[in-house]
């Protein structure tokens, strides 16, 4: 990053996951009995958002795919973290043993000299993992035009409360448009097959999919979220 580049907190990872393996999962993406409208936050909602939806987390034979996306997002969100390092000390006042033994405060100043073992550990402990949803946007009709960020209060349980970091991986490009478009940033990010975005999921960062024109749209996303106060906090 440039001196004069602004700082956007948008993250866009090349290669994330190989063509060859994006194209495995739109082939059996395609091919499944088990999609879905897509639904919002509030439910299905077809002038919001139209797509055809398939949740794979907790499925016995989507593991291996949904394996491959969390490992590639994994990676995605520690380079993300040495990146932007306040994405986990602005809100976690967290503490590291200093050369004496003794606790001290985590600075953004420790995470280059910070090993990639040390700092997956850190995010492993602090964050884990959304549900995967696999969404199929067909040309010229499919797409979230609704502008929306990913973080609102919905559930009793709070889990859209404790999404951090949003991400998107694109299966498949060889359309127009389709871009994942942010407002406040006026950045749009163009599809591009195994690339993956990370960005933060509150109103700063209000987006919407616009729809493809002369090609479907094929995307896996899901959310990296804080672990729960107990597990941070105890108690």
């Amino acid at each position: 990053m440039h001196a004069q580049d602004p700082v956007d907190f948008i993250e866009v990872i090349h290669n994330a996951v190989p063509a060859d393996a994006c194209a495995a999962i739109v082939s059996r993406l395609r091919a499944s009995n088990r999609l879905q409208p897509g639904a919002v936050g509030s439910g299905v909602f077809p002038e919001l958002k139209r797509s055809k939806d398939l949740r794979i987390s907790g499925l016995d034979d989507w593991q291996d795919v949904e394996g491959v996306l969390q490992q590639a997002v994994f990676s995605g969100l520690l380079s993300y973290l040495r990146r932007y390092p306040q994405a986990l000390i602005a809100p976690l006042m967290l503490q590291i043993q200093d050369s004496n033994g003794q606790p001290r405060r985590l600075t953004a100043e420790d995470f280059p000299q910070m090993d990639q073992a040390a700092l997956s550990d850190l995010a492993r402990t602090c964050l884990r993992p959304g549900a995967i949803n696999l969404q199929w946007y067909e040309a010229g009709e499919g797409g979230y035009p609704y502008w929306h960020c990913e973080l609102f209060p919905r559930d009793p349980q709070a889990e859209t409360l404790h999404r951090h970091l949003l991400w998107t991986l694109y299966l498949n490009d060889g359309f127009e448009q389709g871009e994942t478009e942010f407002l406040f940033q006026g950045r749009k990010i163009a599809p591009r097959t195994g690339s993956l975005l990370i960005a933060p999921t509150a109103f700063t960062h209000t987006h919407r999919g616009n729809r493809p024109q002369g090609g479907d749209k094929f995307i896996a996303t899901s959310w990296i979220l804080f672990q729960s106060a107990q597990k941070l906090f105890g108690g």
